[in-house]
């Protein structure tokens, strides 16, 4: 790697700038409206695929980082698909009067379904009211007056011979009372008055009445007891058939009657499940009528107490319709997004009401649905991060898809407190399910979850960033111009739309690029339209936008000015100016959701005689994650590979980030802690103006690392509070050099030459920045130059490496045991 290669970066690679002047407009108010969705080519092809595939499982699974927008651009997709396809079926739940535990389910075309349950309930008011009057009809009273002259002629002819013989046989014929029940009987006539037998007995007994004679009625009694027994029976069975009669007159009259007045349903409604319903709930009312015709009538209670009329409510509830699903005012499928996914919105549920003996109870009017089974044949829109976190939702939702139907239940872990309880028939299910996740939240589910492939066929994945060209810049001008219009906001000029532009090329971290998370430019523009307004400006300016972003930063940077208040004032060390060896200024980025910002933290090694070779200080206190290890061990490769070709790599190192009490993971620090380490094997001191990132790998090559700019930012707050010095800057990874977007402030500090930024490819490179030291190239005879950091760092390891062997070598003669003197014993010659 040669060492002549100048790494400074040139001003204009720290950020990419929109020329106004080039924009073919001058203001926003000269563009049209956005009619499309940009930058998402990929995730808009999948998913119009997924709306156009009616097959099973392809339901579609939307993946994108948050803040692309991605509801809104689903919305937008299922709004251009939905409005000129049909209109799917209303839905109602109706009493199952066989097995009122299983109410029926009933599809009308959309509007039908609300014009079926007034129908019905205009058919109930109708039976309220001409009840009485079909019971007060002369049609009705003619016809109960024959039956019951029917039965007063057979009860007549019964009874007519009776009376003459009991008068002849010395009877009379009398009603005899049993509980409620009058029956008749007869007593023996004496000198012209009725005397009962038991009394005649006595009468006997005392010798006032003749036995002979009194025996005589007896057996009289007996037979024409026997024959009034006969008539008496005969008599009941006719007065339940006269009763049976009067009912089926009452049944025949109400069904007429009711048929008439139902026959608009029928004529208006031919499904044949809803016509063989209308059949079930005639036959049921006529087999309820005695009810029906109490209502309005006013019950006999205790004297005294007032009672009040009984209610048409109760009595006709069995016959109502209970619409669950009402698309009559829809026009094409429904879209529907629930943002509050809990079980009992998605699925619906059963109510339950408790009654007067304290049990809880329902029926088929307490059925209620949720937005799944509102969504069928449709689209349903939900975030599958509050589905998962729900009880029940995730599960059910898997079942009703791969099933294609769903049963309304409800999810409730009490369910054994309650006696009564429904199964409602099963709802086929029409709906295409999208749902709205992370990439990450995809391939844990995927991973875990065998059946989401099962149901989620489709995955459409929305990017974070678009390609920055010509055609990209006027379209999102154009989708500014379409937000502005929405909120009300003031036109931008092209100043303000480069400096949009601007940003989302920030926003996207790579300069060929620009983000696609128009969800944050449209807030940006809301904030700098504000700004504008405030400043009396009929237009967004640059430097409106400018303010709002730093109005922004501002908000959010509360521990970035509480960190770099302990740098100032001591609290934390860190050096902007100077040289020691064996320390060097690394950067570290940190997040906190909606803002990240960089600072510097300083990294020191130190070397000595061993054979531990390189000890990572975080790892050993358990402060280091596995990438940060993983990147140690590739620093120790690159030793090996360097400096233990001709002799073992013998060397106890320790390296560490000072002043850190959290975790440290990644390798972005590899190369910094890699500087560190020659810095003090060699003994040149480092810059400590100069601040250092970049991962290595094991062939000494500087690998680029994320939040370049954050990172470079950072460093130079710290040096702009202790002062610039023309000497101070960031070395970054050569590779980063297309991810700059410096703020405006940096790149004016570097184009006057308070600052620096060096990019650098190999390690080579980046030690003799650090040092002003060539690193130095191996020569034919395996040897580096004089004077050159490897000659140096070489020169250290032989020294440590004959110094441990000296050691070892000295120990070994201090262990060895002494000969005794006077042996005796000579020495022999082989």
């Amino acid at each position: 790697m040669s060492s002549k290669q100048n790494p400074v970066v040139p001003v204009e690679q720290l950020r990419w700038t929109l020329n106004p002047d080039a924009l073919p407009f001058n203001s926003t108010d000269e563009l049209e409206e956005q009619e499309k969705i940009i930058g998402q080519r990929r995730g808009v092809d999948a998913f119009r695929m997924g709306m156009g595939i009616d097959a099973k499982g392809y339901n579609i699974f939307v993946t994108g980082a948050a803040g692309v927008g991605k509801l809104a651009m689903v919305k937008r997709l299922l709004k251009s698909h939905t409005t000129d396809e049909k209109t799917p079926d209303d839905l109602c739940y109706v009493n199952n009067f066989d097995n009122s535990d299983e109410p029926y389910l009933l599809r009308f075309p959309a509007g039908n379904g609300r014009k079926f349950k007034e129908a019905v309930q205009q058919f109930l008011e109708d039976v309220k009211r001409e009840l009485p009057q079909l019971f007060e009809s002369q049609e009705y009273i003619n016809s109960k007056n024959e039956i019951i002259e029917a039965h007063d002629k057979k009860t007549r002819d019964f009874f007519k011979n009776l009376e003459a013989r009991v008068r002849d046989a010395g009877f009379v014929l009398v009603n005899m009372q049993m509980g409620q029940v009058q029956r008749p009987d007869i007593v023996p006539l004496v000198d012209g008055e009725p005397v009962h037998l038991m009394k005649l007995e006595e009468l006997v007994d005392k010798g006032r009445f003749p036995q002979e004679e009194f025996d005589a009625l007896k057996v009289k009694y007996k037979e024409l007891k026997e024959e009034i027994d006969t008539i008496f029976l005969e008599v009941r069975h006719l007065q339940k058939e006269v009763k049976k009669k009067s009912e089926e007159v009452d049944k025949l009259m109400f069904s007429n009657s009711a048929a008439e007045l139902a026959q608009p349903l029928y004529d208006q409604f031919k499904d044949e499940k809803v016509q063989k319903h209308l059949d079930s709930m005639l036959h049921d009312m006529a087999e309820n009528l005695d009810s029906i015709r109490m209502i309005g009538q006013t019950p006999q209670g205790m004297p005294g107490m007032p009672m009040m009329p009984i209610p048409a409510e109760p009595i006709l509830h069995p016959y109502q319709v209970n619409l669950i699903v009402d698309n009559a005012e829809r026009k094409g499928r429904p879209v529907i997004v629930e943002s509050y996914p809990t079980y009992r919105n998605l699925f619906g549920g059963i109510d339950r009401v408790m009654d007067r003996g304290g049990v809880w109870r329902t029926d088929f009017t307490k059925i209620m649905s949720g937005s799944f089974i509102k969504a069928n044949g449709g689209y349903l829109v939900l975030n599958l991060m509050d589905a998962i976190m729900e009880p029940g939702v995730w599960q059910t939702l898997k079942r009703a898809l791969k099933n294609a139907e769903t049963e309304i239940q409800t999810f409730d872990p009490w369910y054994f407190v309650t006696t009564s309880g429904l199964k409602p028939e099963p709802i086929k299910m029409e709906v295409k399910v999208v749902v709205l996740a992370t990439p990450q939240l995809y391939h844990m589910l995927r991973h875990y979850d065998q059946d989401m492939t099962k149901v989620f066929k489709i995955r459409a994945d929305f990017d974070s960033s678009m390609i920055r060209d010509e055609e990209a810049i006027v379209e999102i001008a154009k989708l500014m111009k379409t937000f502005g219009r929405a909120q009300g906001l003031l036109p931008f000029d092209k100043t303000a739309v480069a400096q949009l532009m601007e940003e989302g090329v920030r926003y996207a971290g790579r300069q060929e690029k620009i983000s696609t998370a128009f969800p944050v430019l449209r807030d940006i523009m809301e904030e700098s339209s504000h700004v504008a307004r405030l400043a009396e400006s009929a237009r967004v300016q640059a430097k409106h936008v400018n303010e709002a972003i730093k109005a922004r930063i501002d908000r959010a940077s509360l521990m970035e000015e509480k960190l770099q208040e302990m740098i100032d004032r001591g609290s934390v060390f860190i050096d902007t100016d100077g040289a020691v060896v064996g320390q060097v200024n690394g950067l570290a980025v940190y997040s906190f959701g909606d803002y990240m910002f960089g600072k510097p933290s300083r990294i020191t090694a130190n070397t000595a005689m061993g054979r531990e070779g390189i000890i990572n200080i975080e790892r050993e206190s358990d402060l280091s994650g596995a990438i940060h290890n993983k990147g140690m061990l590739i620093l120790a490769g690159f030793l090996r590979q360097k400096f233990a070709q001709d002799k073992p790599l013998t060397l106890a190192a320790s390296i560490a980030f000072e002043q850190s009490y959290g975790g440290v993971d990644g390798d972005s620090a590899s190369s910094t802690e890699l500087y560190a380490l020659f810095s003090s094997l060699s003994g040149v001191p480092i810059k400590q103006g100069i601040a250092v990132t970049g991962s290595v790998n094991q062939r000494g090559e500087v690998q680029p690392i994320g939040g370049v700019n954050e990172k470079i930012e950072g460093f130079f707050s710290c040096c702009e509070k202790k002062g610039l010095t023309g000497t101070q800057g960031v070395m970054i990874p050569k590779a980063n050099v297309k991810d700059l977007m410096l703020r405006e402030h940096i790149v004016d500090a570097v184009k006057n030459g308070k600052f620096s930024i060096w990019a650098v490819d190999h390690i080579d490179q980046g030690i003799e920045v650090l040092t002003g030291v060539s690193a130095g190239l191996r020569g034919k005879n395996g040897s580096y130059p004089k004077g050159s950091i490897y000659q140096l760092v070489d020169d250290r390891l032989n020294e440590l490496a004959q110094g441990l062997k000296a050691f070892g070598e000295k120990n070994d003669a201090k262990k060895k045991p002494a000969k005794k003197a006077g042996s005796g014993k000579k020495p022999t010659a082989e």
